[in-house]
């Protein structure tokens, strides 16, 4: 599994990347833009949710400005996510509708963020990408739920070492971030850990929740 460490170009992150090929990526969120490297994956988050916890509304000329910095590069991102709205069902199908098609224009897959309550009934058929959002407790009981149905599954707002390894059992292909580089090694030893006992075999601890 991927941990996209959210908006992070610290020399932690260049370090891990290097020594675990492909295991290290990049969220690249509105306002926190980084150039893309050739040797980095990243995908390209559509701010809702800070500006949702900060009691803002959406920003979509934001939004729309920072997907433009995509276009002509060689480094495309693995995915876009689809303008969602926060704990709401159907004001992010609608949003789906809205932006999608404007969203497909840049040559991308199309991820679509989940909401307390869905199900896999309600992903979009032209979604590539299942990123489940939504409320933590919902979020941790329903990943199971969308990686048995779909191939591609990206979990948000991950950043404690126990929700790496029930993302990792479950099938997850990615997951993100905000915490994991911000006070340097002591703040990202339960990424250290996961990422050396995913590789070489797990050792038998007992995660904080």
């Amino acid at each position: 599994m991927m941990v996209m460490v959210t908006n992070s170009s610290s020399m932690l992150t260049g370090y891990l990347a290097g020594k675990y090929e492909g295991r290290i990526g990049w969220l690249l969120s509105p306002g926190g833009w980084r150039e893309p490297h050739s040797w980095l994956e990243y995908g390209i988050d559509n701010g809702a949710f800070p500006l949702f916890a900060s009691g803002k509304p959406f920003d979509e000329v934001a939004f729309y400005a920072h997907c433009d910095r995509i276009k002509g590069r060689t480094k495309r991102p693995l995915w876009i996510a689809v303008p969602d709205v926060v704990g709401d069902r159907e004001g992010t199908l609608r949003s789906w509708f809205a932006h999608s098609p404007r969203v497909a224009q840049y040559g991308c897959p199309l991820a679509f963020v989940v909401q307390d309550g869905m199900t896999p009934d309600d992903i979009p058929p032209n979604a590539s990408v299942v990123f489940v959002g939504g409320t933590d407790d919902w979020k941790m009981r329903s990943v199971p739920m969308f990686t048995a149905a779909f191939p591609r599954v990206h979990v948000g707002r991950i950043n404690g070492e126990k929700g790496l390894w029930e993302c990792h059992e479950a099938g997850a292909e990615s997951c993100d971030g905000t915490g994991w580089m911000r006070c340097g090694e002591e703040r990202a030893a339960g990424l250290l850990r996961y990422l050396d006992e995913s590789t070489n075999g797990r050792k038998q601890t007992k995660l904080a929740i």
